[in-house]
């Protein structure tokens, strides 16, 4: 998939992290997310972000998505491939670089389909106006608060009991 190799990706003891470790860790945080907001830039250089369903596949350095071929989106991907992708919840956020292209494959729509995308495309996978947008991640930056919303909390009191920094948990920058 012509994955950058890490040159200086390091855990938080020090330890180098390989680009596979950095994989699973984006898939981690990812795991289980429905939406995405995807940005695109349109023709004029304008930065046009919209939330997209995220298709359940096991994060390998790809994202998919469907939309309507006839789409701002679609056509905003055919005009310019560079793209960010943007996952969070309530303790992890995770940004995703990457270059996008539309993907004119039924044998993919239909091994991608679900009744969730049937919601939204009634017509079926074979619909000529229905296309899929595959994103090649290229680097992704992730913030994470192990322990959630109370582990949060707990970190802003001890900080302002302690006078200390806020701690505010993992946040690494990896190429994928």
């Amino acid at each position: 998939m012509g994955r950058s190799v890490l040159t200086a990706s390091t855990d938080p003891k020090g330890a180098a992290v390989s680009d596979s470790d950095d994989v699973k860790k984006v898939a981690d945080l990812i795991k289980g997310q429905n939406i995405a907001m995807l940005t695109t830039i349109d023709a004029d250089g304008t930065l046009m972000s919209r939330p997209m369903a995220l298709q359940d596949v096991e994060f390998d350095g790809d994202l998919w998505f469907f939309a309507e071929t006839s789409s701002r989106v679609v056509a905003q991907v055919r005009h310019e491939r560079r793209v960010n992708v943007s996952v969070g919840s309530g303790s992890t956020w995770v940004s995703l670089f990457g270059h996008a292209k539309v993907v004119d494959d039924v044998e993919k729509k239909r091994e991608m389909w679900d009744a969730s995308v049937e919601a939204w495309f009634p017509e079926g996978p074979e619909s000529s106006d229905i296309t899929l947008i595959k994103v090649d991640a290229k680097s992704a930056e992730y913030w994470n608060t192990p322990g959630g919303r109370i582990a949060t909390a707990f970190s802003f009191v001890k900080a302002k009991v302690t006078h200390e920094a806020y701690d505010g948990g993992e946040n690494e920058r990896v190429d994928l």
